[in-house]
């Protein structure tokens, strides 16, 4: 596979460059997109660059019917020196390849795939904005094309990058958050998706979403699927506390998605010698913890938001403020510092930014 060669197709009609203050988050796409397609028996083969259009497809395409498919978020980022940077796509590669064997997906080639990736991004390189807290954000993604209605695995597949200049995902900004516990829905189980980036997940997740949202909460927490109790993650990020001078992350469990973000938050703080625990932590030990005056903060982390200080959980009607509702020195100091490696800002001493 890595003797193929990318066909490029230049796109004639370039689109205008939006302003940086009219970015907002996955609003506009590049002038290319690159593609990929498997046949069974053949393998990954005709990858190509085409300027950005939309698919055609067969109505009876199995993704339509049976949502095989898997998802990836990075971004890419531009230095003061003009440098153009990726952090960790490794990392996101792997983990799309672990996806692919829960959706029954074949592998791609992950060194192919980052060279793929690498070749577009060149090509599109002046859609990446330069203002502060602006990036350009990366969507690789695989879908089922066999048409055919009958539940297997699809024979063929379409894989496929975008990219978006994206600002702030959050309205808020770096401002905190406010959270609702979910308690009626489920969003994944043991043994289920939940550890894979799939489309279903997210589908599942929007009811509670849109019902928080009713009542002006951003984002809804997950409690695990079986008991109702432990803190999974929010809906679009994994979850943090500091707890009396700790810091305490739910266990990947099989449920919870590996956050790439997350683990890099992990080496930061055992980097700087903060206690820093992986382990099954409950709804109820954190409204104790809050009660007794020990929960300092709250924070999400994911590629889109990377850092997002939570003000306020919602809980069984019962509102829980933290930290005043203000970003905690802890929340900031990450984000100021996982930013700057991203940018190119501070020293990265882990080797997680790979130079275009």
């Amino acid at each position: 596979m890595k003797d193929l060669q990318i066909e490029t197709i230049i796109n004639q009609n370039r689109k205008p460059i939006p302003e940086a203050d009219q970015l907002g988050f996955g609003q506009y796409f590049t002038d290319h997109m690159f593609l990929m397609d498997y046949t069974e028996g053949q393998g990954w083969h005709d990858p190509r660059i085409v300027p950005y259009q939309p698919l055609q497809l067969d109505p009876s395409c199995m993704v339509f019917h049976y949502a095989q498919t898997v998802f990836e978020g990075m971004k890419a980022y531009l230095t003061k020196d003009e440098e153009v940077l990726l952090f960790r796509p490794d990392q996101n590669f792997k983990r799309l390849n672990n996806s692919n064997d829960r959706l029954c997906i074949p592998h791609i080639d992950e060194e192919f795939a980052l060279e793929a990736l690498k070749q577009l991004i060149k090509l599109d390189r002046d859609w990446i904005p330069s203002a502060p807290g602006t990036s350009l954000y990366i969507r690789p993604f695989i879908i089922s094309t066999e048409p055919h209605l009958g539940v297997h695995p699809s024979h063929n597949y379409l894989f496929i990058i975008i990219l978006s200049p994206v600002g702030s995902y959050y309205k808020e900004g770096l401002n905190p958050v406010k959270i609702a516990v979910e308690k009626n829905y489920v969003r994944t189980v043991v043994g289920g998706t939940g550890t894979a980036k799939t489309g279903g997940n997210y589908a599942s997740s929007l009811k509670a979403q849109e019902e928080s949202g009713k009542v002006g909460y951003s984002q809804v927490l997950w409690l695990d699927g079986r008991e109702n109790k432990y803190i999974e993650e929010v809906g679009s990020m994994n979850i943090f506390f500091k707890v009396n001078g700790e810091v305490i992350t739910p266990a990947l469990n099989g449920s919870i998605l590996a956050g790439i973000t997350r683990d890099s938050i992990i080496q930061l703080l055992k980097h700087w010698n903060v206690p820093v625990t992986e382990r099954k932590i409950s709804m109820d030990e954190v409204i104790q913890a809050y009660r007794d005056g020990l929960l300092e903060e709250a924070f999400g982390t994911g590629t889109a938001a990377v850092i997002s200080p939570i003000g306020e959980f919602f809980y069984q009607d019962e509102k829980m403020v933290v930290n005043n509702g203000e970003i905690g020195k802890l929340s900031k100091e990450l984000y100021d510092t996982l930013t700057g490696i991203q940018n190119g800002i501070k020293q990265d001493p882990f080797g997680w930014s790979v130079k275009l």
